[in-house]
């Protein structure tokens, strides 16, 4: 009797020190997300699962393209997945569907283009202007009313889609 009171303490124990790091992996170290919407198409689909590196920024900062799982500055709550165009201390524009960085055209992303200009807007230190590669069906920092991402909202980089197939994502 006392080998399987024992037996079941000892798994216990086992099963509980799993969720305990699950958990703790969960919320510190990666995330697991579903991308609800077609805004990252042809990067990321609607309907795929994607992991988050949270820890993606601890010891380096966020570069242009990078896609990241961040809070939507207007509301604090809804989490989004966009690519990182414009960097603190930068003008932002878009004219006639391409993007300008201090008044030169950067390399685009995606070849989905946009039909209306914006801009322009200087990006504040420790902040982010977001764009979806999907652009003409994306609802990110050109639309917002606060148009920019702090880096505290950030939750981190996605770095690969495991659901419906393995790739990573740049």
């Amino acid at each position: 009797m006392k080998k399987v009171v024992r037996g079941i303490f000892e798994w216990s124990r086992l099963i509980l020190f799993a969720v305990v790091a699950a958990f703790w992996l969960k919320n510190n170290v990666v995330a697991s997300a579903l991308v609800p919407t077609g805004s990252m198409e042809q990067t990321v689909m609607t309907g795929s699962r994607i992991v988050i590196n949270r820890l993606a920024y601890v010891y380096d900062t966020p570069r242009r393209g990078d896609i990241v799982s961040f809070y939507y500055p207007d509301d604090g709550e809804t989490l989004y997945l966009k690519r990182i165009i414009g960097l603190s201390g930068e003008v932002i524009e878009g004219i006639d569907g391409k993007v300008y960085i201090d008044g030169r055209q950067i390399s685009d992303y995606t070849q989905n283009p946009f039909w209306e200009d914006f801009g322009p807007y200087e990006i504040p230190e420790n902040c982010y202007f977001m764009m979806g590669d999907n652009r003409s069906n994306s609802w990110d920092s050109r639309y917002w009313t606060n148009k920019f991402v702090d880096i505290d909202d950030i939750i981190g980089k996605a770095e690969f889609e495991y659901y419906p197939e393995i790739k990573l994502l740049r």
